[in-house]
């Protein structure tokens, strides 16, 4: 009988590793070409929009986030807040600080634009992001890139969840988003990690676009 041993499993393993991220960031390369000739006429429409509302500030917002390996990423969006939306937290009430503090959001965010809230319900505001596939930043699928603070949720899990490039949609993002407990997001994400594969990228990108075409979570 002939028997595998540990090593040849291992290396088994890595082999198709190596083929599955290939050929994810090969996928990754063409949809951040072609989306982005797409969204231009998107982001012509947006400021045009954001115009007419008297918004006259910049039409994308720059987030710093954590990406994988903990390095530091600037995530592209369209601006859907106002100009000084950071200093707007100092003015937050009570609860509203403590909702923010538990998941790095509120539900009814007072420093979000007309044009923004339209941005959000469709998740138009997260296609810049394609210039962050692009440069290698974030892929198409991962898990959702982090602010300072929000790893430390994770715990001993902190290292597994940094192992991997994070992605525009994910596990979590196409399971309810916004809509579940914070503790859900972990478990989810988490779940991607640990799970990742061609075939849970695909049943991704499908459930994604079922939850945008839903607006499920998006807030």
């Amino acid at each position: 009988m002939y028997e595998v041993s540990l090593e040849q499993v291992r290396t088994r393993w890595s082999v198709k590793k190596i083929i599955y991220l290939t050929i994810k960031r090969l996928f990754d390369i063409c949809v951040g070409f072609a989306g982005l000739i797409l969204v231009l006429p998107i982001m012509l429409l947006v400021k045009i929009a954001n115009v007419c509302t008297g918004d006259f500030g910049p039409l994308f917002f720059k987030h710093k986030r954590i990406g994988k390996n903990g390095e530091t990423i600037y995530l592209y969006k369209f601006r859907s807040m106002v100009v000084n939306a950071e200093d707007l937290i100092k003015t937050f009430t009570p609860e509203q600080k403590e909702e923010y503090e538990q998941n790095y959001k509120l539900n009814h965010d007072p420093r979000i634009t007309r044009v923004g809230k339209i941005l959000r319900i469709t998740s138009i505001d997260e296609l810049p992001q394609l210039l962050n596939i692009l440069k290698g930043d974030m892929s198409l699928i991962g898990p959702r890139p982090l602010v300072e603070g929000e790893i430390e949720k994770y715990g001993k899990n902190k290292n597994k969840l940094l192992s991997v490039t994070p992605g525009v949609t994910g596990w979590w993002a196409c399971n309810g988003r916004s809509c579940r407990t914070y503790e859900d997001r972990i478990n989810l994400e988490l779940y991607y990690v640990d799970h990742m594969s061609l075939w849970l990228d695909i049943k991704i990108m499908f459930k994604t676009v079922i939850e945008v075409l839903k607006g499920h979570g998006a807030k």
